[in-house]
């Protein structure tokens, strides 16, 4: 669920002096102006949906990332192998927003040819909200898939070492009249990012969400930080992260679990992994047809009955849409803690 509690110091900020502001950084950073803009869009489109976990309190992190943490902010993605509609890519250690970006635009340019397209990413880095490369298949009347490996934070089912990251899994369907369909989510029931913006406000994180050092369920975000995020569904969850890892590694040589680095030492430069997909509608269905059909769905959960302490339902993505329209009216509501890094850089 999109959005977070508002707290007292929380200011309204517009999204395009939001991005601009982010975009002038991420150029004194060393970047180029195309890279810098769609970084820094990566960034604030995420604030404007309300996903704040993976908004600009990151721009902190990414400029220390490119500035002396090893990224490469001139890093050029290429295609190093093609076989048919099959891509594996070199990221040329460029921040993983730019990689998936790139390999999502030659996904859609096959995907028209071939029907449907994958590509394989490695030698990247941190990709923040996965539903940005995922939407852009969306104009061209195609699905975008996408995952990533993530930094260790959840234990396998039963275990204690944190051995698993959240691996998360973006899915971008088009509609015709009703907005998209966007799912984004990690196999946890929360994202690191998001605990540290409950840590930031000062408040406790909801049951559920973690386990401390110990293994015992907290709703202290410090206690979370430090010790291990809650798979979503059980077994279930650490299995989906698993097999998400798989696609976002192991196809393309890059890191797993461990392999990437820890929380306090923080990832390996270039040894990030993502895998994005396009799939044609055309290929299968007719494109009207189809996204007439996703306007049925999404207005027959929309008018479902809901349960108590309910007011409505709503198809992924579509509180994220109505936080879209919100904030491009009111401005985007940023924390202090957020501000001042902003403000620092």
């Amino acid at each position: 669920m999109p959005g977070y509690p508002t707290t007292e110091g929380d200011l309204n900020v517009p999204y395009g002096q939001l991005l601009a502001d982010v975009t002038s950084i991420f150029l004194r950073a060393g970047m180029n102006s195309a890279d810098a803009a769609l970084l820094a869009e990566s960034l604030a489109i995420a604030d404007l949906r309300g996903v704040h976990s993976h908004g600009v309190l990151r721009v902190p992190e990414y400029v220390a990332k490119l500035t002396t943490g090893g990224v490469d902010a001139c890093g050029r993605p290429r295609i190093e192998r093609e076989f048919g509609a099959a891509l594996v890519v070199d990221a040329a250690n460029a921040m993983g927003a730019v990689a998936c970006a790139f390999a999502m635009r030659e996904c859609i340019e096959r995907a028209a040819r071939f029907g449907l397209a994958a590509a394989a990413i490695h030698n990247s880095n941190h990709c923040g909200a996965l539903f940005h490369a995922a939407m852009l298949a969306l104009p061209h009347d195609q699905i975008g898939i996408v995952t990533t490996n993530a930094l260790p934070t959840m234990a396998p089912y039963g275990g204690r070492d944190k051995i698993l990251g959240i691996n998360p899994l973006a899915m971008a369907v088009p509609a015709h009249e009703e907005p998209p369909m966007v799912l984004d989510a990690a196999f946890s029931a929360s994202s690191h990012g998001k605990i540290r913006i409950y840590q930031q406000k000062g408040l406790p994180i909801p049951e559920g969400w973690a386990f401390d050092a110990d293994g015992a369920p907290t709703t202290d975000a410090a206690a979370a930080i430090d010790g291990l995020l809650q798979p979503i569904g059980g077994f279930k969850g650490t299995g989906l992260s698993i097999m998400m890892g798989v696609l976002a590694s192991l196809l393309s040589g890059a890191a797993f679990g461990t392999e990437l680095g820890n929380m306090m030492e923080g990832p390996k430069p270039g040894r990030d992994g993502q895998f994005v997909m396009a799939l044609h509608v055309s290929a299968f269905e007719d494109p009207a047809a189809f996204k007439l059909r996703v306007d049925g769905i999404v207005r027959q959960i929309r008018h479902s009955r809901p349960a108590p302490g309910f007011e409505r339902c709503y198809a992924p993505g579509e509180l994220e849409h109505i936080l879209e329209i919100q904030y491009r009216r009111e401005g985007i509501p940023l924390n202090a803690v957020t501000r001042a890094g902003l403000n620092r850089l």
